[in-house]
């Protein structure tokens, strides 16, 4: 079984980004093609390996070449994107994005033919057999497999922040569920999921992984689904608390923003701070508040001293970081609101056209 290795962590900063998308019909309605776009057809060099399905066959997902600086990340991400769209419309589908298909009823569609999903459904049954989400992954390449675990072990009170600003799946099998992100509710009743407990060491990561693997809880080391994660394949810490978003400078406002924070958190790694130390508890509480109030929300802060605002930790966020990106995507109109006002005002049509590539 894959098993990832501390050898990996070589170069600190580099950048990946994974996008789940929805395969979908001229009406923006899901269609099962992915066997067409993964298995039969001839994907540009660009997306040559970098393309996959998940489990539905109408979610596809597509990875970026491995970016080498973050000022480039805006142009191989438009690149991968035209490149998708233009090979899906060849096919004569249209490509969507958002953390959940606003009107698929999951037990009207099919689930991929691999005998990895065929596994995890047998596994997990019910949560999985309703699994239409579609998430953002964000990848920044460590240089020490210790300082990683370091790392995400500090990611973890800022996955709500970046959950809450991204926010844009409010409906699931056309109801309003009343919430900014269902997708990461939904996505929770999965095994291994949500935010971790802190580790002490890559040693303990490692055993932990190993465990999971030997005694049959996973099939590999990618079924450790959790929304911050060392990644001991690739070498990075990665961040999948997002949801999918169509709007690339949506997306690229949370990949600067994930950037910035590794980079200054390995700089503290390598100086004299000690760890952060907070509740898991608190973390999910913190989580639950970015799915049910989005950026309206008021996070209790990592010492349990009082809350703050989502507001205040973006405006101390970008001053702190020097980055503007995530104040523009709070000071706009959120998904999740767009997506009702447009339900709202014109139906389903065009919340299904809004959220086309």
């Amino acid at each position: 079984m894959e098993r990832g290795s501390a050898e990996n962590f070589q170069q600190l900063g580099t950048i990946g980004i994974e996008e789940e998308y929805f395969v979908v019909d001229q009406d923006g309605r899901p269609v099962p093609g992915t066997d067409e776009l993964v298995y039969e057809g001839d994907p540009p060099a660009i997306l040559e390996d970098r393309l996959d399905h998940e489990l539905f066959k109408f979610v596809i997902e597509a990875q970026t070449p491995v970016i080498y600086d973050i000022d480039e990340a805006g142009d191989v991400l438009r690149e991968v994107r035209r490149a998708l769209v233009d090979y899906a419309n060849s096919y004569g589908y249209e490509i969507s994005a958002a953390g959940l298909h606003p009107t698929a009823t999951w037990t009207e569609h099919e689930h991929a033919d691999k005998p990895r999903y065929a596994a995890q459904l047998d596994r997990i049954q019910y949560p999985q057999h309703r699994n239409t989400t579609a998430g953002l992954h964000v990848h920044i390449g460590v240089d020490d497999a210790e300082k990683a675990v370091w790392i995400a072990n500090e990611l973890r009170w800022f996955v709500p922040v970046i959950l809450a600003v991204s926010a844009n799946s409010p409906f699931w099998c056309g109801l309003d569920t009343g919430l900014q992100s269902a997708r990461a509710k939904i996505f929770e009743a999965l095994p291994n999921t949500g935010i971790p407990t802190a580790f002490e060491s890559y040693e303990a990561f490692d055993t932990f992984e190993q465990t999971m693997v030997e005694h049959d809880a996973i099939g590999d080391r990618g079924e450790i689904w959790w929304d911050v994660r060392p990644h001991s394949e690739l070498g990075t810490v990665e961040v999948r608390s997002p949801d999918a978003q169509a709007n690339p400078d949506r997306v690229l406002a949370i990949v600067e923003y994930v950037y910035h924070l590794v980079i200054r958190l390995a700089r503290r790694y390598e100086g004299t701070e000690t760890s952060t130390k907070t509740r898991r508890e608190l973390l999910d509480e913190n989580k639950w508040r970015a799915i049910r109030w989005g950026k309206e929300a008021e996070l209790i802060r990592p010492d349990s001293s009082g809350t703050v605002p989502i507001s205040t930790v973006v405006e101390h966020e970008c001053d702190r970081l020097g980055i503007d990106g995530l104040r523009s995507l709070f000071t706009a109109e959120s998904g999740a609101e767009r997506l009702r006002h447009l339900r709202d005002e014109e139906g389903f049509d065009a919340v299904r056209r809004e959220i086309l590539l």
